[in-house]
């Protein structure tokens, strides 16, 4: 991601104006409702805005090969994020850029995840929260894959403390952490 530490989240289009007026290259959709999606990618390649979509959040569509196919072809973002195998492996498939989300809870969880990313091969895991920093390297350490650091972080330390641990960002909703960290 071309170095830039923070993945800006997207929740509404107050906060996608907001990126939108910022230096960042890449960003994240989050909850957005079916109906925008053709519209505010448009948007966002006007702007030279390069979107991450996270597939399971979509309002109004399922999150399978099916709908991924659809995006891929339709609306052609940048990368797309989802917890399910079927969705990061038609991404694969479809030339776009994958990123396995995965949730460490426990240390079951974590053996889960990486049997889940030897089998999906993504480009990236997002390890959810992201403020663990022993699981952040030790999921990279196990894997080999470049990891994005994301949920309950809420402030800079433990944004520096995710990307000190080997993320290469870290995804936030926190607009006051998009500016602390701006290009």
């Amino acid at each position: 991601m071309n170095g830039q530490r923070i993945l800006p989240a997207v929740r509404s289009m107050k906060d996608f104006d907001k990126l939108i007026k910022m230096n960042y290259e890449y960003g994240v959709f989050l909850d957005i409702h079916i109906g925008m999606l053709k519209s505010v990618y448009t948007y966002a390649n006007e702007h030279g805005k390069k979107m991450f979509l996270h597939v399971d959040l979509i309002q109004g569509l399922k999150s399978d090969e099916y709908a991924t196919e659809f995006l891929c072809q339709l609306v052609k973002p940048y990368g797309l994020i989802s917890t399910k195998s079927s969705v990061i492996m038609k991404a694969k498939q479809k030339g776009v850029v994958a990123i396995q989300r995965t949730f460490i809870i426990d240390s079951n969880a974590f053996e889960r995840s990486v049997q889940l990313v030897e089998k999906t091969n993504p480009d990236y895991i997002e390890v959810l929260p992201g403020v663990v920093p022993k699981v952040i390297a030790q999921l990279h350490e196990r894997t080999g894959k470049k990891i994005i650091a994301g949920g309950l972080i809420e402030n800079e330390t433990e944004v520096e403390a995710a990307l000190a641990a080997g993320a290469v960002a870290v995804t936030t909703s926190n607009v006051e952490l998009w500016r602390y960290f701006a290009l």
